[in-house]
């Protein structure tokens, strides 16, 4: 399994949001960028992800899956270049993990989240998953 980090505008799609979209999970559109694309199109169905309150709080606030692979993204109007995943919420981080706390550890200095700011759809590597669920207060986190 790998893990991945899904970053959203809270005034845009929240993760209350997101756990109100229950079991069946929502697609993950609106990815304009061919990297974040091939990470997507890289997914198998249970790979973990955090999700990631950018913009307003900055910090990791949960849990998600991947549901569904990778499929044409339906608000991309039809271009066929353009792929979305499907998530769904796993669970609350305990405490959320802020982009602050993620910055001042060096065990995380070479995250995506610190190197490619910019990058909607992340890959975390096993032991940045380690230690981002330790840092939220998960002992035994999902894998």
């Amino acid at each position: 399994m790998a893990h991945w980090l899904y970053k959203s505008e809270p005034a845009s799609w929240s993760w209350e949001q997101q756990k109100a979209a229950g079991e069946k999970g929502t697609e993950w559109t609106g990815v304009r960028n061919y990297l974040a694309r091939n990470n997507m199109r890289a997914m198998q169905i249970g790979d973990k992800g955090f999700f990631y309150h950018s913009n307003d709080g900055l910090e990791i606030v949960g849990i998600v899956e991947v549901c569904a692979l990778s499929h044409p993204d339906s608000t991309a109007k039809g271009d066929p270049k353009w792929d979305c995943v499907d998530i769904r919420a796993v669970m609350d981080m305990p405490k959320p993990v802020t982009l602050k706390d993620i910055k001042a550890s060096e065990k995380l200095a070479k995250m995506s989240l610190v190197t490619s700011m910019r990058l909607s759809v992340q890959p975390v590597t096993d032991e940045e998953w380690a230690e981002v669920c330790r840092m939220g207060g998960l002992d035994n986190p999902p894998r």
